[in-house]
């Protein structure tokens, strides 16, 4: 697993706080694999993660409009290429657990393989049209839940995994993966001070 999410890092990406680019990681995965794989075996069985993992430079990202608006620019997390690799670990985890227990509905199409904004629309549409061609009157509420994933609380997050039957063993290593968050704010070079991160998914 380790090798295969080395093989298949985004080069173009940025590098996190550490300073370590993909790019390195990319061209030595061969020497790399074995011991970053003990490296996170021993994460999963001890729960602990490197400090360095859970740091990030948050950069505004220009979008459009009023440069001196700052509604106009929108904030880039960067985190170690690392951590990206634990968290994808980590997810691997919770989805294989998901499926397994069938935990979400058919109907959910947001962040599921194989699944986009595309297949949500067809399936709606396929379901509306059903009920028309019935003579049912169909009606639509749609809801922005706005910054949805900036607000998951870390200390709720765990107990709603556990509630739905998530083993304790992985729930230990979402805990401690999510405690100990650090960012800080990264313009033109001049960087803030470290600030605690207590939510948001990271």
């Amino acid at each position: 697993m380790v090798s295969d999410l080395l093989h298949h890092l985004d080069t173009h990406k940025s590098m996190g706080p550490d300073e370590i680019h993909s790019r390195v990681l990319s061209k030595l995965v061969e020497v790399l694999t074995k011991p970053l794989s003990i490296i996170y075996q021993q994460s999963c069985l001890t729960g602990e993660v490197p400090v360095d993992w859970k740091l990030a430079n948050v950069t505004p990202i220009y979008k459009k409009g009023w440069k001196e608006d700052l509604g106009n620019y929108r904030s880039v997390s960067l985190i170690s290429v690392l951590g990206k690799v634990t968290k994808q670990i980590i997810l691997s985890v919770i989805t294989w657990h998901i499926q397994d227990n069938q935990v979400i509905r058919p109907s959910q199409h947001g962040f599921m393989k194989g699944r986009c904004c595309l297949t949500n629309l067809i399936s709606f549409y396929d379901k509306v049209t059903r009920l028309v061609d019935e003579g049912k009157v169909v009606d639509v509420v749609y809801l922005d839940f706005s910054k949805a994933f900036d607000t998951v609380s870390h200390s709720i997050l765990p107990e709603k995994l556990a509630a739905h039957g998530l083993d304790r063993c992985t729930l230990h290593r979402v805990k401690n993966w999510l405690d100990g968050w650090a960012q800080r704010v990264v313009v033109n070079g001049v960087k803030s001070s470290w600030w605690p991160v207590t939510s948001g998914v990271p």
